[in-house]
């Protein structure tokens, strides 16, 4: 007898699961299914589970394909189920490609082909549907994100779209989706889409989004004017849709706690917002030779500035640009200061220059200092007077953090707004304010 085992959370059972039970169901005799618990899910980072552990594991039971059906507790599992049940075949499906190899020594291990087109009819409770995501852009980011969407329940990334044909297929083969040659297709096909084109192309795709009745999460920054940040808000809201910024940094559990520390009191009334982020970026890169709307401010000006706007307001009083620029007149380095009426702040970037990347927010009875990454937030201090009052906290701060901006958005389509305060409609409007002031002062831009 040939025994086969496979696992997973089988949350809101689709097409594709069922598809998956029943080629590894054809690979053996006799096929064992690990489905996972809550708690489990968690510490590996599976966000927005809906279905109770009993419903994923009756869904799984009425299939018909599985002999046996266990539950899967804790990290290490794998391997000892392996053995404990004398497996001959390990599998899961190709998203995983390459992640468990270290089981082939103790079995076989078979990834098997992915489901591209998402069902959310099969086996469904409560008619829950699942978001199918398209995706317009296939740069860098865009690859980072589609392995973070696989680790929210409820999302699922249906496809690709890219004027540059060739890039879009190769994209879509890399990440086994679909690719789409024209977006009317892509917006018939999807129910929401993620843009992470270059920035100057933002704008047009999130309006054609929206005039398709599609939910949008865009990419920082998410425009560079503020009309067409109010103009975009507006047409959403009329439409009954999300429109929604990808700050990465906005969303994580670490930062969400650094701002409620920030504004408790712990070290007075803040007066002053430092945050630092550079990094040496190969010069052949999009972000050092799009003389338009490349540089240092244009691609990492947002993170810097949202812990200045979330604990200071959008109510600056000025806002100073200061440049170091390249041999080709792009910005290397940028520091802006803001001054508000009791506080003061700076947003230093770089590209091609190097410096200590930190957040500090001074109050008047303490600091805060989160070393970088601070943009991944996972561990600060609050630092006083005396240096041996120091108060450390540490937060999680999984993969590369896209899925909590991820979880974020599917809770806001699905209509819960407990999350809307990380990153309001005023916040993306005045951040891109600042955008238009930097590249009118800088690029001439009119």
């Amino acid at each position: 007898m040939v025994k086969v085992i496979t696992y997973g959370t089988f949350d809101l059972f689709h097409e594709g699961h069922y598809r998956l039970l029943q080629r590894a169901k054809q690979l053996g005799d006799y096929l064992i299914v690990g489905v996972t618990t809550e708690e489990y899910d968690q510490t590996r980072g599976k966000l927005n589970v809906v279905d109770p552990l009993m419903t994923r594991i009756e869904n799984v039971k009425k299939t018909g394909f599985a002999d046996e059906v266990i539950i899967e507790e804790a990290a290490g599992q794998k391997f000892r189920d392996i053995q404990k049940y004398q497996i001959d075949i390990f599998t899961v499906g190709s998203d995983w490609v390459g992640c468990f190899d270290y089981l082939n020594e103790y079995c076989k291990v078979v990834y098997l082909e992915r489901t591209k087109n998402i069902s959310s009819t099969m086996l469904r409770e409560k008619n829950r549907h699942i978001q199918r995501l398209g995706v317009i852009g296939t740069g860098r980011i865009a690859g980072r994100m589609i392995p973070e969407i696989k680790c929210v329940s409820g999302i699922e990334a249906q496809g690709v779209y890219n004027p540059h044909i060739k890039s879009a297929q190769r994209f879509a083969e890399t990440w086994e989706i679909n690719c789409y040659k024209d977006l009317e297709t892509l917006y018939d096909e999807v129910d929401s889409v993620y843009i992470a084109s270059p920035h100057h192309t933002h704008y047009g795709y999130i309006k054609s989004a929206l005039a398709h009745g599609k939910h949008v999460l865009c990419e920082k920054p998410m425009v560079l004017e503020r009309t067409q940040a109010e103009e975009l808000f507006q047409i959403a809201k009329e439409r009954n849709l999300i429109l929604f910024e990808g700050i990465k940094t906005a969303y994580c559990p670490g930062f969400e706690r650094l701002l409620g520390i920030a504004c408790s009191g712990a070290i007075g009334s803040v007066k002053s917002v430092d945050a630092c982020f550079t990094k040496l970026e190969d010069a052949d890169q999009r972000e050092l030779t799009d003389l338009e709307y490349g540089g240092s401010f244009t691609e990492l000006g947002s993170y810097c500035m949202l812990p200045i706007i979330k604990l200071l307001g959008t109510g600056y009083e000025t806002v100073d640009f200061h440049t170091v620029k390249g041999g080709n007149g792009l910005d290397i380095l940028t520091k802006a200061q803001f001054q508000y009426e009791n506080a003061v702040a700076t947003a230093t970037c770089g590209l091609g220059v190097k410096s200590e990347g930190q957040l500090v927010i001074a109050g008047t009875k303490g600091y805060i200092l989160v070393s970088a990454p601070w943009w991944k937030t996972n561990y600060f201090e609050i630092r006083h007077e005396n240096p041996d009052e120091v108060e450390r906290f540490s937060d999680r701060f999984l993969g590369d953090g896209l899925r909590y901006e991820v979880g974020v958005f599917l809770s806001m389509i699905n209509g819960s707004r407990r999350d809307e305060f990380k990153l309001t409609r005023g916040d993306s409007i005045a951040l891109a304010g600042v955008m238009e002031k930097f590249l009118k002062e800088n690029r001439g831009k009119n």
